[in-house]
């Protein structure tokens, strides 16, 4: 947030156009934003405000969006917001992997951004309250780390996650024993941006599987419950 308490949002988009449409539409909502037109600009703001999300242009001058949201991902855990005419669902999965919390198309409805946004920022500020809390969360055998992101295996070996593994993971943490649509882990991983029926959740879902080391035909912690879901299968969650 800004001195004045209001929630600052950071524009990433060479279109002046739409970052007056953005500007006009957050300030309704009582929401600040300041608006830059590629990567090192944002690199610059970013060092010299604070901002609670980005809203995140792909086709930039320079850097695209892509390896611009890399970048942020390695430093922070800010809520972006990719904002793109591309809209193939390989473009959705890459920008899912590499930690987008949403993903939504040109042209958009200025109401339906400021919906997603409000959700996305408070998710993010109910996960940064609970890993005030507890760092971690054992399970299994296992330790799930919430600031770094990681895994601790049974073994003590260090298993790292993408994002996306990572909010999926804390999505069935935080449900355990209990089935869960792909409609619901689609929203817990990223918001919106992609149908409940894309098979991307079916791919996220085989990923953390590999990572848990579950990967007999009949996996014993991340099960399918067929035409329903999926459920972790855990006794204890600490």
């Amino acid at each position: 947030m800004d001195m004045l308490g209001k929630t600052h949002i950071l524009i990433v988009d060479d279109d002046t156009e739409i970052c007056r449409l953005l500007a006009r539409h957050l300030g309704d909502f009582g929401l600040t934003s300041h608006a830059v037109n590629n990567g090192a600009a944002m690199t610059q703001a970013m060092h010299a405000h604070q901002f609670d999300a980005v809203i995140l242009d792909l086709m930039l001058p320079g850097e695209n969006g892509f390896s611009l949201c890399r970048q942020l991902r390695h430093t922070s855990d800010i809520p972006i917001i990719m904002l793109t005419a591309r809209g193939e669902s390989a473009d959705k999965v890459l920008g899912l992997e590499l930690g987008a919390d949403d993903y939504i198309l040109k042209p958009f409805d200025p109401r339906e951004l400021i919906a997603r946004l409000h959700t996305i920022l408070r998710r993010f500020r109910t996960t940064t309250t609970k890993s005030r809390a507890t760092d971690f969360i054992e399970f299994d055998g296992w330790k799930l780390h919430r600031l770094s992101r990681h895994l601790l295996a049974p073994d003590a070996m260090v298993v790292p996650l993408s994002n996306a593994e990572f909010r999926l993971l804390l999505a069935f943490l935080e449900r355990p024993r209990r089935v869960l649509t792909r409609e619901q882990l689609m929203d817990a991983a990223r918001g919106y941006g992609m149908s409940a029926f894309d098979r991307s959740i079916d791919l996220l879902v085989s990923r953390l599987r590999r990572k848990l080391r579950d990967t007999s035909k009949s996996p014993m912690l991340l099960k399918t419950v067929r035409g329903e879901g999926y459920i972790l299968d855990v006794k204890d969650v600490q």
